[in-house]
């Protein structure tokens, strides 16, 4: 058997890939937003929350670019539950709760979701937005510090209180 027609045919197959793993492409990420969460207010009360406001740094998914998103900015994020999802909301916003402080950096909700809107400090809190239940929480490691809106995030100054 002549081996000239099999190695011509694995060059064929091989050599493009090589090519290719050299490029870097954009990620696809179908997270809605990433924060770090300074801190977390149940409302009306811890016990039986309602509403959330989520405090700290947000980088959101941007609407003109599937594969970026936008700077970080402080502010709050609020929430209400869709009716008959209350204890997975529960659930998110306790876990949402215990990361609050630690400065690492949360991924929720969904980038073909309805964008939360960004609040202000000095916002009152009204017309909350409906929490965007999706596949759950993603705790961004350490490893994943250059990922642009981790990096962005992480790079960003942290507040003072």
């Amino acid at each position: 058997m002549n081996a000239r027609p099999i190695f011509v045919a694995l060059l064929l197959v091989i050599w493009p890939l090589s090519l290719q793993a050299g490029t870097t492409t954009p990620y696809s990420d179908p997270i809605g937003v990433y924060a770090i969460i300074d801190k977390v207010v149940f409302e009306p009360n811890p016990d039986a929350p309602q509403k959330i406001q989520i405090w700290g740094a947000f980088a959101l998914a941007s609407k003109d670019d599937r594969d970026s998103y936008n700077a970080p900015v402080r502010g709050y994020l609020y929430f209400t539950c869709k009716a008959g999802r209350e204890s997975t909301c529960l659930k998110e916003w306790n876990d949402l709760n215990a990361a609050a402080g630690t400065g690492q950096v949360i991924g929720f909700g969904g980038r073909d979701m309805t964008r939360p809107r960004l609040r202000k400090s000095a916002d009152q809190p009204a017309d909350p937005d409906e929490y965007p239940l999706n596949f759950g929480l993603v705790r961004m490691r350490d490893r994943n510090t250059d990922y642009p809106p981790v990096r962005a995030l992480k790079s960003l100054p942290r507040e003072h209180h």
